[in-house]
């Protein structure tokens, strides 16, 4: 399996190359400083603008762990569009990490995450573009996809516990009413999708706050 994941060097990022070498697969990280990576393993050198179906064609699946910096929020949206329209007709399966805020709040999906957010929060305009980018990104035609959620709350620093549950795309809450996934354990959830494929569907990974 050939994985390539973009956005290596991140929180999540780092998270998911981690995750994908103990899987013991093919894994190819794609970013602008390779310097910053803690392991050895191929790379593409590249902004992800400037990725092109080239570059990525050879791939079983691309993760996008892109996070777009505070002030530029609309790249979540742009980016998004850059790599299905790249992707667009070729066999490669692109797994977004996503966002909690497009997450339902009940199975009856009449309220998102996104809709509880005041517009003067400071999460507010990241929230909305992630939310965008999934709309976007159905937008684009004959693009194999899955949008995996996190939790509410996604914590960089929470260890692995292998308690962790793939869901639908509806806000998952724990005995004690908490939405929380570690990364490590979100990472892990993103593999065990890999080798049980649900495609071209919003998903979401949460755990447990007991855990944590």
């Amino acid at each position: 399996m050939k994985i390539g994941i973009i956005g290596a060097t991140g929180h999540v990022g780092s998270h998911l190359l981690k995750a994908a070498l103990a899987e013991n697969y093919d894994v190819t990280a794609i970013v602008r400083s390779p310097d910053k990576l803690s392991v050895s393993v191929p790379v593409i050198k590249k902004d992800l603008f400037d990725l092109t179906t080239a570059d990525l064609n050879n791939f079983d699946v691309v993760i996008d762990a892109f996070n777009a910096p505070r002030g530029k929020e609309e790249l979540h949206k742009s980016s998004l569009v850059h790599l299905a329209n790249i992707l667009s007709g070729t066999p490669v399966w692109l797994i977004v990490v996503g966002g909690a805020s497009s997450l339902y709040l009940s199975a009856e999906r009449t309220k998102r995450l996104l809709d509880t957010i005041p517009e003067n929060s400071p999460i507010h305009p990241t929230a909305a573009n992630m939310a965008q980018s999934l709309a976007a990104l159905k937008e684009v035609p004959d693009v194999i996809w899955t949008y995996v959620s996190p939790a509410a709350n996604f914590i960089y620093d929470a260890p692995y516990t292998g308690k962790y549950q793939i869901n639908k795309d509806i806000l998952q809450k724990d005995m004690a009413g908490k939405s929380e996934v570690s990364m490590a354990d979100y990472a892990k959830g993103v593999m065990d999708l890999i080798e049980t494929p649900q495609k071209n569907v919003h998903i979401s990974i949460a755990g447990n706050s007991e855990n944590y």
